[in-house]
């Protein structure tokens, strides 16, 4: 549905994008990450039409984005950051408005904004004028303008962004239920809601593709037996300090200790150690009691900033 091909984007001597290439199948819901600065909304831009690239290809639902652009976009839904709302209008008469911008047949319009209100949960609203919406009732007509053309493709940038607990579980849901019959390229900073929403993450950096796979697989190639917790009897001053000897140990993080003076740490180990058997062996051979170890599972915010402070340095 969504083929992009050395995507570059130079702004004078700087790079927005460089060289980047990544696929979207029809019906998947992908996560798109990356810190300030990384190049996520200009792809976005990039791929709606928004700016031009300075090299590279991408294909949007069949159609080439530089050579059909108008085809692109009449098959596309984008929500920005920022939401372009006319605060002076109505909610109703805001949608009559975009769908007639999209093309939408005249015919089918007023079916499609009850259609569409109904759907993020603005029917209760239709007499509102935008100006006197809370933010998360503005984000609902900014995603119900990304959905009034029906399309095939939506490009989503930070949508729950300054919406509170329960509107973000009400967006979260509908997202996750467009997901199948549309396919949703979602740019957002919170983690576990890309966690939660997507099939597939894809994580920028520096303009560039850093990661491309499922949340689990990230996770268990970049887990694999490098981060263990153990929890351990003995004189607590002596244990972090010779921990952080042992060969392989990157660092060590003191966790507190229970009523019977047993410690809990987590001890991260470099890429390639045995984790697990190099962290028992030396508890054997200090004479401590090993009340338990365990691998620490890495969460989609580990991986992140793994991935991007590994570039950095």
């Amino acid at each position: 549905m969504i083929e992009v091909k050395d995507l570059t984007k130079r702004y004078g001597e700087a790079r927005g994008i460089d060289n980047l290439s990544f696929e979207v199948a029809k019906g998947e819901v992908l996560g798109f990450l990356g810190p300030n600065g990384a190049g996520k909304t200009t792809t976005m831009r990039i791929l709606t039409g928004f700016m031009p690239a300075t090299s590279g290809s991408a294909v949007v639902a069949g159609y080439d984005i530089f050579e059909d652009s108008l085809q692109v976009r009449s098959r596309l839904g984008y929500l920005p950051e920022t939401v372009p709302l006319y605060t002076d209008m109505q909610v109703p008469v805001y949608l009559r408005f975009v769908a007639g911008l999209k093309e939408v047949p005249w015919k089918k319009i007023n079916h499609r904004v009850d259609e569409v209100m109904e759907q993020v949960g603005l029917t209760h609203m239709a007499h509102k004028f935008i100006g006197e919406l809370s933010k998360g009732y503005r984000q609902r007509v900014g995603l119900a303008q990304a959905l009034i053309n029906d399309p095939e493709v939506l490009i989503l940038d930070e949508p729950t962004i300054g919406l509170d607990p329960k509107q973000i579980v009400e967006i979260r849901s509908l997202i996750k239920n467009l997901g199948g019959e549309r396919t949703v390229i979602l740019s957002s900073h919170i983690l576990p809601e890309i966690s939660m929403l997507c099939e597939r993450v894809i994580i920028i950096d520096e303009g560039r593709l850093k990661a491309n796979d499922t949340p689990g697989n990230l996770m268990r190639q970049l887990s694999g037996d490098s981060r263990v917790r153990a929890r351990i009897g003995g004189h607590s001053k002596n244990i972090q300090p010779e921990l952080e000897k042992i060969k392989g140990v990157k660092a060590v993080l003191h966790e507190g200790g229970d009523a019977g003076d047993t410690q809990s740490y987590v001890v991260d180990f470099e890429n390639g150690y045995q984790a697990s058997s190099r962290l028992a062996k030396a508890v054997i051979e200090r004479e401590w009691d090993l009340h338990e170890l365990s691998p620490v599972k890495m969460t989609l915010e580990d991986i992140f900033i793994h991935i991007v402070t590994e570039e950095e340095s």
